[in-house]
């Protein structure tokens, strides 16, 4: 479904509310008093400028553990979280994801090439560098 943990998908202070959809599933509210880190939360929902998101992924094969760096052209774009057979969940650069895929850079993680997509409910994209990552 896209809806990751906290502690097991991602630490609580490694992650902005928008990287793990909280945004999408109503889990921030913008009429509330204030909060620490308001200022950016704020910047991000209004600017669109989300960098993180979880995403799905799939593979042929099984998945290596959570906490497995996921690699574009030798470089990190994310790290797996929950895994259970070929299937899981990643927190990723949607930025960086978007170019891989445009330039037809596989992605990894450890030796396994993988599949990324966004989900569909969230109704958000991969951006590349000439796209928005909200439509």
């Amino acid at each position: 479904s896209g809806i990751p943990a906290s502690g097991f998908d991602y630490a609580l202070q490694d992650a902005f509310p928008h990287d793990v959809l909280l945004d999408k599933t109503d889990g921030l509210s913008f009429r509330k008093g204030c909060y620490v880190g308001q200022e950016v939360v704020s910047r991000m929902q209004h600017r669109g400028t989300a960098r993180r998101r979880v995403a799905l992924v799939t593979s042929e094969t099984a998945l290596p553990v959570s906490g497995t760096d996921i690699m574009a052209g030798g470089k990190p774009v994310g790290t797996l979280g929950s895994v259970l057979g070929n299937k899981g969940l990643a927190i990723v650069r949607i930025d960086r994801v978007g170019d891989a895929i445009a330039n037809g850079i596989p992605l990894t993680a450890s030796d396994v090439t993988v599949v990324l997509s966004l989900p569909e409910w969230t109704d958000l994209l991969f951006p590349t560098a000439t796209q928005e990552a909200e439509p």
